[in-house]
């Protein structure tokens, strides 16, 4: 049987890859979108977006959950799968995914973005994690009641700075200009805000500590005067925030696609690359202004362009335009966000009974819910969230039990299949973006589950005994990615056992470990990897402890 050939693949699902992905849908293109992180790329680390035409004060995951939804209505695939060869020569390209998948498609647009740029101080890759962080929504909670200090002079900094507010007792934001490089509606969000003062002229040199961030050395960049920053009495540490622009996710890139000196690619006005049917968008081009709505339209045009070459190509194969399939069960598909906070009322509003329903139709095995509850709010929290949850389907039912002697983190959620504990485990209450793991671990243990390549599931079956555990803060856009590939070993192989811990209640486990940092995955109690992790990068790092 013939191989898929595509009309268009797009490389990125940020803002510029999903408004690609509206319009090739719309266009009725054949469409791919792989993903190699998490869907919404940087604008999910944003806590609100102000300037967003027609979505005033918008969350930015939010904000991408519409766009993804609005591409799936147009019956466009979104795939977890890094690019890790372009073979863009000829009429038919070929993208190599890390998952060892080859894909075949008439047309490309690379939308991979941009990451987050380090600040360049000493210390600061020693202490990520420990203190020194980039993403607020992800980690600002850690950092309840500490002072916190944003590097950076820009929109994110501004907006970020004020966001921050809501958890720490104080915010300094360092600028090493003499003003800030936004807007002034947007640097009024920092100077206007109480909680927030600006120093500018202002650089971190460096910074120290033991187990957490203790120290931090400050220089004028004008004068040359240090200043020693220590860690205020009675805290345990400070955070550092860093939001100092972005650097190009174009190193995997080939080189017959050209970039300038700092590493974006160079197009047309339009995107166009000097590869036919090859084109780019977003933050991963050279350009003067970077912002949601920029992306947004660079997909808009390059995907136009991809249309009427694809047409063109078509009619001088004389190939008939495939129609879009249907909306896809797909495997990052992302469910609306519930509270993360102390609840009351429903827990599920009808829209979301409609996103979980597809999901539940294609389960094969009742699952047993087994709650070991605690007599406390978040026992009670965690009750009332599985009743809830479990009215939702016929194959749900809900089982109480005592803990176990020597479970340290209660309350638990455990998923059983035939009576038998299949090592999915949820410590707290998994709602906020943690809901996704939990249907995404339903769905592993009692239907179809993921696909994943052949090999990687020998793979998997193969690994010793393992515990995994994953602390998470139920803000962070980017933990049930992890969660979920470590449940995925989970379902796999019985021998593995993966529980989330939702950081905000297990403060102990925080200290312990020296969190300060999600998604934070620990393998059989070893060294914390921070960071967002692939599946394949997870099973590789539990064979490398085992051997």
């Amino acid at each position: 049987m013939a191989e898929r050939i595509y009309d268009l693949i797009i490389v990125g699902a940020g803002p510029a890859g999903l408004s690609a992905a509206i319009y090739a849908g719309r266009a009725t293109l054949d469409t791919l979108v792989l993903e190699a992180d998490t869907v919404g790329g940087q604008v999910t680390t944003t806590a609100m977006v102000y300037n967003y035409p027609a979505a005033p004060a918008i969350d930015g995951s939010q904000l991408m959950k519409q766009m993804q939804g609005q591409a799936s209505d147009f019956g466009v695939q979104i795939k977890r799968d890094a690019v890790v060869d372009y073979q863009l020569a000829g009429e038919v390209k070929t993208l190599v995914g890390a998952s060892g998948h080859q894909y075949q498609t008439r047309s490309v647009i690379i939308a991979t973005g941009a990451q987050p740029r380090h600040a360049g101080f000493a210390g600061e890759d020693d202490f990520r994690g420990r203190g020194v962080a980039y993403c607020s929504t992800c980690d600002g909670e850690l950092f309840t009641g500490l002072e916190v200090f944003v590097v950076g002079g820009g929109f994110a900094a501004a907006e970020e700075a004020d966001f921050l507010t809501r958890y720490a007792k104080h915010v300094t934001v360092l600028v090493r200009e003499d003003h800030f490089q936004c807007p002034p509606l947007t640097a009024a969000l920092a100077l206007d805000n109480p909680k927030v003062s600006v120093r500018y002229n202002t650089e971190i040199k460096q910074v120290s500590g033991d187990q957490f961030l203790k120290e931090m050395t400050l220089v004028n960049n004008q004068t040359g005067e240090e200043e020693h920053y220590q860690v205020a009495a009675g805290d345990k540490t400070f955070g550092i925030f860093v939001y100092v622009g972005t650097q190009p996710a174009t190193a995997k890139l080939p080189a017959e696609l050209a970039k300038d000196e700092r590493g974006y690619l160079k197009v047309s006005p339009d995107g166009a690359t000097a590869i036919p049917g090859v084109y780019a968008a977003g933050d991963v081009i050279d350009k003067k202004l970077r912002q949601i709505i920029t992306a947004a339209a660079d997909g808009a045009k390059a995907a136009t362009l991809a249309e009427a070459y694809v047409t063109a190509e078509k009619k001088r194969l004389k190939i008939p335009v495939r129609r879009p399939q249907a909306k896809p069960v797909g495997e990052t598909s992302h469910l609306a966000d519930q509270p993360a906070a102390k609840h009351s009322g429903a827990w599920f509003d009808a829209a979301l009974v409609g996103q979980l329903k597809p999901v539940f139709a294609r389960l094969t095995k009742p699952v047993t819910l087994q709650v070991l509850a605690t007599d406390n709010q978040l026992g009670q929290e965690l009750e009332s969230f599985v009743s809830e949850f479990a009215k939702l389907d016929d194959h749900l039912t809900v089982d109480r039990q005592a803990a176990p002697a020597g479970e340290d983190y209660l309350p638990q959620l455990r998923l059983l299949v035939d009576g038998q504990d299949t090592g999915l485990h949820y410590a707290g209450v998994p709602t906020g973006h943690e809901l996704n793991s939990l249907v995404l671990g339903i769905y592993n243990v009692a239907g179809p589950g993921q696909e994943i390549p052949a090999a990687l599931v020998e793979r998997i079956k193969a690994l010793p005994a393992t515990k995994l555990q994953i602390g998470v803060s139920l803000t962070c856009h980017f933990c049930p990615d992890v969660v979920a590939a470590c449940q995925k070993m989970a379902a796999l192989n019985p021998a593995v056992s993966a529980t989330m811990i939702d950081l905000a209640h297990f403060k102990q486990l925080r200290e312990e470990r020296q969190i300060m940092s999600v998604p934070a995955t620990m393998i059989n109690g070893g060294p914390v990897i921070f960071g967002s992790q692939t599946l394949e990068q997870l099973v590789s790092a539990v064979e490398k402890q085992a051997n």
